[in-house]
């Protein structure tokens, strides 16, 4: 559920990255329009979990995402590895950091309807455009089709 506030980052067994806060506030005023989201950053281990039981998938995953029902001032709630965005940030050269908002991003376009496997490039167009204005390297969809 939502807070007040607006959207929010929480994060378990790491160590909390303020700035990140800062990011979503800015995903739910620009890429959401004032839609609030939740966002769970965990370890692989949960995020397996969370994968098994939501999407029947056994395997730990970067990003998942999970759209509210009713479509109204909520969009829903993210769960993102902070392992596999360590990981990912080392292969590709920028920040753990830079790859969490880049799945913060990626997440909340999902949470939006985007599908970037049934939607003929719509969400990968979505994804550059906003990681451009946002100033974030290459984004998860360009990673896959360059």
């Amino acid at each position: 559920m939502p807070s007040s506030e607006g959207s929010t980052v929480t994060f378990r067994g790491t160590r909390a990255r303020p700035a990140l806060r800062e990011f979503a506030l800015r995903l739910q005023a620009g890429v959401a329009r004032g839609r609030a989201f939740d966002c769970l950053i965990a370890d692989d281990e949960e995020l397996r979990r969370l994968n098994r039981q939501y999407r029947r998938k056994d395997y730990a995953t970067d990003v998942l995402s999970f759209p509210a029902a009713d479509g109204g001032r909520f969009a829903g709630d993210l769960a993102i590895s902070y392992q596999r965005a360590r990981e990912q940030a080392l292969e590709l050269g920028h920040t753990t950091e830079d790859e969490l908002c880049i799945l913060m991003l990626h997440g909340v376009l999902h949470l939006l309807g985007y599908d970037h496997e049934a939607d003929s490039g719509r969400m990968a167009r979505a994804e550059k455009r906003w990681r451009a204005k946002l100033g974030l390297p290459v984004g998860l969809i360009e990673r896959v089709t360059s």
